[in-house]
């Protein structure tokens, strides 16, 4: 079978591709610059923007099945063309979807869901481990985290683990017109992840705790549209309780424990290490 993934060189389209051709599948990824995607010699990629549905005359030929995104342009904004890329599937007979869910809906969401030709499975994931990764340059220049509400806790799922379960249903019968919540295997403390990262690096990081004020000011001065700001206020302040409560879908899905935020640490180590730094 072939499947086409869009945003296939994102955090999670990446790990989309990864799991279908671990499962045996062909891939063609859609990107707008093909000459820029990083990705695994085997796989097809083709020229196409979600945004302009005249350029995407063809890449639904010959796949059963479609990973989808939500959003493009600019600052993730919501695709407008939903009902334009449903019937494009549609008529080239493609059997099964998976839409990775910002955590509302979208005109896409809608146009997928209110398919009658389409086996669509939800995928909405909550914190991405991945987001740790914006602590770097602090951990690496400063051995520090700073962050407002410090005891904020998370569920946060590793984006292999998001990857893991589009492709299995992208690739098997019996989940089609679910919605999936994906969590990782725990709840952790902002505290739990700083130790998990300075374990991994081998050297302590401070948590230094940040006023509101103090974190909205840093995030405007780091060029954050206003209402990023507002959300990360609203997520971070006052969690949702599925954004800090394991679901388990993980495991359900794939048939194994959900990773880990210290293996993710691991994996990542090098990123929080300063130049020269060695492994104590």
């Amino acid at each position: 079978m072939k499947i086409l993934v869009t945003g296939a060189t994102g955090t999670v389209g990446s790990q989309v591709v990864t799991e279908l051709l671990a499962r045996g599948a062909s891939v063609r990824a859609l990107t707008r610059d093909p000459a820029k995607a990083d990705l695994p010699p085997e796989v097809e990629v083709v020229r196409g923007d979600l945004t302009d549905p005249a350029t995407l005359t063809g890449v639904f030929d010959g796949v059963s099945g479609v990973h989808l995104i939500t959003f493009g342009g600019e600052y993730f904004a919501p695709l407008t063309t939903g009902p334009e890329i449903v019937a494009l599937a549609e008529r080239a007979g493609v059997r099964r979807v998976t839409v990775l869910s910002g955590g509302g809906p979208t005109p896409l969401q809608d146009a997928v869901q209110a398919s009658t030709g389409l086996d669509w499975t939800v995928v909405m994931p909550v914190e991405f481990m991945g987001n740790a990764a914006e602590w770097a340059p602090g951990v690496r220049d400063a051995d520090q985290v700073r962050e407002p509400f410090t005891d904020r806790l998370s569920a946060m799922v590793h984006e292999r683990d998001i990857g893991a379960v589009a492709a299995v249903a992208l690739t098997e019968d019996g989940h089609g017109g679910q919605s999936f919540l994906l969590t990782g295997p725990e709840v952790l403390t902002l505290r739990d992840k700083v130790d998990a990262i300075a374990a991994a690096r081998g050297r302590a990081v401070e948590l230094v705790e940040l006023t509101e004020a103090e974190a909205v000011a840093e995030w405007r001065a780091n060029g954050l549209p206003e209402d990023t700001v507002e959300f990360l206020i609203h997520v971070y302040g006052d969690t949702p309780v599925e954004g800090r409560t394991v679901s388990g879908v993980v495991e359900k899905i794939t048939g194994r424990p959900g990773r880990t935020f210290a293996q993710w640490a691991r994996e990542h180590a090098e990123e929080f290490r300063a130049r020269g730094q060695g492994v104590s």
